[in-house]
């Protein structure tokens, strides 16, 4: 599909997304409340909306560049770009938009399945695609190897397969989002290369694993936050959790096989052979419980940001040398430190309830209620100004760290009905910005109080109406699946 066509697919669905054409449905499942489909039929029409707008607004026609800012007032573009992280925000509501698709098919309205479903599908291919612009290749010297990598810079390159990705130009956390969405991509469309990409990028994430030993033998373990720094963080530990395990479901019937790198005796590198579904959800449960015993704030309930390092003889990442191979050592790690950002504990709920799901092992589920339960102590506050509503810290880049915590919830209602609530706050929030402050299809920042009285203020990041796109997404899923089967 080329760039041109893409546009013009866009400015179609920004047209026509309200109103689906009239085709026969298949019969109605019973479970569903009429009332929920309406609702979720609403939620999944706005979330295209907005979707439309923001690629018309945020993307140009000439090189596929995504503007990290685009202000609905001043109809002005930014130029600085999107990083890829941002750029994956982009994927992510494209692939919510068809998880709705799909739920609403299966719950007895096939309209948006059969009108948009191919549409959006073309929409994914092309945004996965242009990944190329954030595309780099380097040589990796790690705890158990040294190896070339094709993997993703943090910034755009100027051309496809150049953007720079050595030390610290690419993150661990980066390469897990994109594993995820890719993953999300292969479940809903079954086209391999989505899996093929996302499994390279998962073997590259997980030789970020630090595999060093301990004096008791056990391995120090947490994945540090890219190949160019040493401490360790939430952000590059919990979002893989997820991922492993739908890994794990892909190869759980298949005989296929992977190597697994570790260290043995002597700080010896070793190889073995195993079966990738033993393999992934070994390490699903690995990085799980290592981010519940090192990152894990008992006071709160919630979990921290990162843990500090030592740099090795000064401001530097530890080598070791084994039989005359350089290996990357081990970076003494300090205690951990930062801030409680939602979306750190958002995927630990949904690490937990996967987890939970194919493994039954009730600590998962024992975990999971209760960070539902303390996270929203911690990060909803009921408004004081606006009494129907709850608040949730919206500095920084939390627009977009609130709806992983979203999603965690919704993960979670599967097992737990008691966590509506907490949803219904997002969906809440959402329909007052909608109902109050909506402008050409876009949110503001400040969903309880709107936009800025002074209109050059009013850059909205690219991420967070790509974000509040995919939010309405998932409550759409959600009202007709998940939420039906826990009230």
């Amino acid at each position: 599909m080329s760039t041109l066509r893409f546009f013009l697919a866009f400015s179609i669905l920004l047209l026509s997304s309200c109103t689906p054409q009239a085709k026969p449905n298949p019969e109605p499942n019973p479970n569903v409340d009429d009332k929920e489909m309406e609702l979720a039929r609403k939620n999944l029409t706005r979330a295209m909306s907005m979707v439309a707008a923001a690629k018309t607004n945020y993307f140009t026609t000439t090189d596929y560049a995504m503007s990290r800012y685009y202000n609905p007032f001043t109809k002005k573009k930014s130029d600085e770009k999107a990083s890829v992280w941002m750029y994956t925000s982009a994927i992510e509501a494209v692939n919510a938009i068809l998880h709705g698709f799909v739920a609403l098919k299966e719950a007895g309205d096939d309209s948006f399945y059969n009108n948009y479903f191919q549409t959006y599908k073309q929409i994914l291919d092309e945004l996965v695609e242009n990944l190329k612009w954030y595309e780099g290749t380097f040589t990796l010297t790690s705890y158990t190897q040294t190896k070339e990598w094709t993997v993703y810079g943090v910034n755009r390159a100027s051309s496809p397969h150049k953007a720079e990705v050595e030390g610290v130009m690419n993150v661990y956390d980066d390469q897990q989002w994109l594993t995820r969405e890719l993953l999300e991509s292969y479940k809903l469309t079954g086209d391999k290369k989505y899996l093929e990409k996302a499994e390279y990028l998962a073997t590259y994430v997980l030789d970020g694993w630090d595999t060093t030993i301990e004096d008791n033998g056990q391995e120090h373990g947490g994945i540090v936050w890219g190949p160019g720094y040493y401490t360790k963080h939430s952000c590059s530990n919990g979002p893989f959790i997820s991922p492993l395990v739908w890994l794990y479901e892909i190869y759980k019937d298949s005989d296929e096989e992977t190597t697994y790198r570790y260290i043995g005796e002597k700080r010896a590198r070793l190889t073995k052979t195993m079966k990738k579904s033993d393999y992934y959800l070994m390490y699903a449960e690995k990085v799980y419980d290592f981010m519940k015993s090192h990152l894990y704030n008992k006071t709160y309930g919630v979990y921290w940001d990162m843990l500090g390092a030592k740099g090795y003889g000064g401001d530097n990442i530890a080598y070791e040398y084994v039989d005359g191979v350089k290996y990357r050592g081990y970076n003494t790690i300090e205690s951990p430190t930062g801030e409680f950002y939602s979306y750190n504990s958002g995927t630990m709920l949904s690490g937990a309830a996967d987890l939970y799901r194919v493994t039954e092992k009730q600590n998962y589920l024992e975990d999971m209620t209760a960070l539902c339960t303390r996270a929203f102590q911690y990060f909803a506050h009921k408004s004081t100004s606006k009494p129907d509503l709850y608040e949730y810290n919206i500095t920084g880049f939390n627009n977009w760290f609130n709806g992983v915590l979203m999603r965690g919830w919704v993960d979670a209602s599967a097992f737990y009905s008691n966590v509506s609530f907490n949803i219904s706050t997002f969906q809440a929030n959402l329909d007052y910005a909608w109902d109050n402050y909506l402008k050409d299809a876009m949110l503001p920042p400040s969903l309880l109080y709107g936009w800025n009285v002074f209109n050059f203020k009013n850059d909205v990041e690219g991420m967070f109406t790509f974000s509040f796109a995919a939010q309405y997404a998932v409550l759409a899923k959600w009202n007709i699946t998940t939420k039906q089967n826990s009230l």
